[in-house]
């Protein structure tokens, strides 16, 4: 039988450190984080329709963004076919309101996790494909998905349908908000698709946060850093990557069940956009920082104004987001954010991990600072 040493060197060398990730920056952002969820839950007080409606855009694009970073920027699995799963939370949600006749909160949720469901047999068929096969393939798979929904007629085949007033403007949660701050239904549907979106992005990030912290987020750090290295420590990397392929799945799902929900209507063009569901997100990311958890949230709020700005423009805004998104990898190849991160050592979702002394560790004094050594097993980029 094996037994632990208790050698006091071995033991006194060990107690002297402990495992950090928390800084006096993210202690500091998660406050401020905390006060602007609460702020912004309580806008619908005074803010305008359109206010309140460009915000919802604003969040749902904010989880989709957050999404494909943790697949391509964490897992390297670079998709461009993430509109798959918009689209098909969105019919999820039209059928299960329509044919089951259930409440569009747990439609959203349930929606979610069919789409997890069905990326099962769908990633066996993907990661058998590499590196650009892998994203031509995803696209493919989004449009077989599109192709496949505009045959059914009982949804609205290819020109779509819309959903009738007992599911939108009638239903229980938004009854609920229309009572409680005495406003119309069609404000109330708003309010209440804007606080779903504004939970949901806020999940979203704390979720994907509270992964890149544990195991399974060592794990994958090391699969993307050097997947060959990780193999040969026993990372089972298929199986970390199916689960985040389903994670992401089942999130992009529901987002696309609360937009089309918030639309109340639906069309497969619409659904399965690659344009305004995959390219706008993939911009967001890369202009924010793909790898980090702030890069989308700075990419979302940059291309928001850019929208709003330049939305008018018509043909000629397209030719300059893709200028803009040129000229920010030329000049600032980790993104906008990635590249302050990295020049200012700033982490407001740290997920580095540090090994720091312990005060009164040492015989000849107590330690003042953090050690200079780092957790192999940490994510050190």
């Amino acid at each position: 039988m094996s037994t632990v040493s208790t050698h006091p060197s071995a033991q006194s060398s060990t107690a002297r450190y402990l495992v950090r990730t928390r800084t006096r920056l993210s202690a500091v952002a998660g406050g401020a984080g905390l006060l602007a969820v609460l702020v912004l839950a309580l806008l619908p007080l005074t803010a305008s329709r359109g206010l309140l409606q460009d915000l919802f855009y604003l969040f749902t694009m904010l989880a989709l963004a957050q999404c494909w970073n943790l697949l391509a920027g964490f897992a390297g699995l670079v998709s461009v076919g993430q509109q798959a799963y918009v689209g098909l939370g969105a019919y999820l949600l039209f059928a299960l309101c329509l044919w089951v006749g259930l409440s569009p909160l747990l439609a959203i949720p349930l929606a979610g996790l069919l789409c997890a469901v069905i990326a099962v047999p769908s990633a066996f068929i993907v990661f058998r494909l590499r590196g650009p096969y892998f994203a031509i393939g995803t696209w493919v798979l989004a449009e077989v998905f599109r192709l496949l929904l505009a045959q059914l007629r009982s949804l609205g085949g290819g020109t779509g349908m819309s959903l009738p007033r007992e599911v939108t403007n009638e239903a229980g949660f938004v009854a609920w908000t229309a009572e409680l701050l005495h406003v119309r239904a069609p404000v109330a549907r708003d309010i209440a698709s804007y606080w779903l979106a504004l939970g949901l992005a806020v999940l979203t990030i704390l979720l994907i946060y509270r992964l890149l912290r544990s195991r399974p987020g060592l794990a994958l750090a090391a699969i993307r850093d050097n997947q060959g290295a990780a193999l040969s420590v026993g990372v089972d990397a298929f199986r970390i990557k199916l689960w985040v392929y389903l994670a992401v799945a089942f999130v992009t799902g529901m987002t696309g069940a609360l937009v089309y929900l918030q639309k109340a209507r639906i069309s497969p063009d619409a659904a399965f956009s690659v344009l305004d569901w995959t390219a706008n997100v993939l911009f967001i990311v890369v202009i924010g920082g793909i790898g980090t958890i702030e890069g989308p949230i700075v990419g979302v709020i940059i291309f928001y104004l850019l929208q709003s700005q330049l939305a008018g423009l018509g043909s000629w805004y397209l030719l300059l987001l893709g200028l803009i998104a040129i000229a920010v990898m030329r000049l600032f190849p980790a993104g906008l954010w990635g590249s302050l991160a990295g020049r200012f050592d700033l982490h407001l979702f740290p997920i580095r991990r540090q090994l720091v002394l312990r005060v009164g560790s040492l015989e000849n004094g107590p330690a003042t600072g953090p050690s200079s050594h780092k957790n192999p097993g940490g994510n050190d980029d």
